[in-house]
C-alpha cells in the first residue's frame, strides 16, 4: 500500500474503532491521535530517508501539538488507533504491527541506556489499556491485551490478557481474552485472602478451638484455584 493510501486509511481509523465518531469535521478538532499518527508518517519517512533532523523537528512540533511523544524511528503499521491520545510515549526501537489499539497515557518505553533493541513489540491485534506501562525489550503476542495502568516487563504470549504490577497473565490465552470489566483485582484476590486466613485463627483462637482444619482446607483450595488462572 502507498504512502498516501495509508495516510487516507489513518484518517479513517475514528470511524472503524470510535464509537463516539459523529463526523468528519471532529477529527480537526478531536482526535489528536490521528494527528499524532499521521504526523509520524511524514517524520518517519524523512527519518528513514536520512533526514534526521527534520524528522525529529517534526515529532517535537507533533509532541507539542497533540501530546503525544512518537520517536520517528519506531515503526509503527497500519490502522493504528491512539484513543484520546494524551500522554502517550513510544520509544525509538518500539515496533508496533498492524491493527493495534493504544488508549490514553500508555508509555512503551525502554528499561536500558544501551544502543540497539531496547523498547517493546506489539503484534498485530494488541490492546494496551489506559496509564499502562510496557517495558524494555519485550514482545506483547498477537491479539493479547493488557489491562489498564498495569506494568509490563515480560514477554506476553498471544491471545492472552495481562493485569497487574508486574502484570501477570489471567484466565486462559484464547481468542475471546477476559473484557477489561471482566479482569480480576489481583491485590483485592490477596488481601481478602489474608483476612479470611486471620479470622480463622483469631477465631480459633478466642474460642480454643483445635479443629479447623475443614475451613483451612475449604480457603486454601479456593485461593489455589485462582492462583492456577494465573500463568506468570
Amino acid at each position: 500500500m502507498g504512502f498516501w493510501q495509508i495516510i487516507k486509511e489513518d484518517f479513517c481509523e475514528p470511524r472503524r474503532q470510535d464509537p463516539a465518531f459523529n463526523s468528519w469535521v471532529e477529527i480537526i478538532f478531536n482526535y489528536p491521535g490521528v494527528w499524532a499518527i499521521i504526523n509520524y508518517r511524514f517524520a518517519h519517512f524523512f527519518y528513514e530517508n536520512g533526514f534526521k533532523t527534520i524528522g525529529r523537528m517534526i515529532a517535537g512540533i507533533s509532541r507539542f501539538l497533540t501530546g503525544v511523544d512518537l520517536h520517528p524511528a519506531a515503526k509503527v503499521g497500519r490502522q493504528v488507533f491512539l484513543d484520546h491520545a494524551s500522554g502517550i510515549v513510544i520509544g525509538e526501537t518500539t515496533i508496533i504491527g498492524d491493527r493495534v489499539l493504544l488508549y490514553q497515557g500508555v508509555t512503551l518505553g525502554g528499561v536500558s541506556l544501551n544502543r540497539g533493541k531496547r523498547h517493546p513489540t506489539l503484534e498485530d491485534g494488541v490492546v494496551i489499556g489506559a496509564g499502562a506501562k510496557v517495558l524494555g525489550n519485550i514482545t506483547i503476542g498477537k491479539n493479547s491485551k493488557v489491562g489498564a495502568n498495569s506494568v509490563v516487563v515480560k514477554d506476553v504470549p498471544c491471545s492472552c490478557t495481562a493485569v497487574g504490577i508486574p502484570a501477570r497473565i489471567v484466565g486462559q490465552c484464547e481468542e475471546n481474552q477476559l473484557a477489561h470489566d471482566k479482569i480480576p483485582d489481583i491485590n483485592k484476590e490477596l488481601f481478602s485472602y489474608l483476612i479470611k486466613r486471620l479470622s480463622i485463627l483469631e477465631e480459633a483462637v478466642k474460642e480454643n478451638k483445635t479443629d479447623i482444619i475443614k475451613e483451612d482446607i475449604e480457603l486454601e483450595e479456593k485461593y489455589s484455584s485462582y492462583l492456577k488462572s494465573l500463568k506468570n
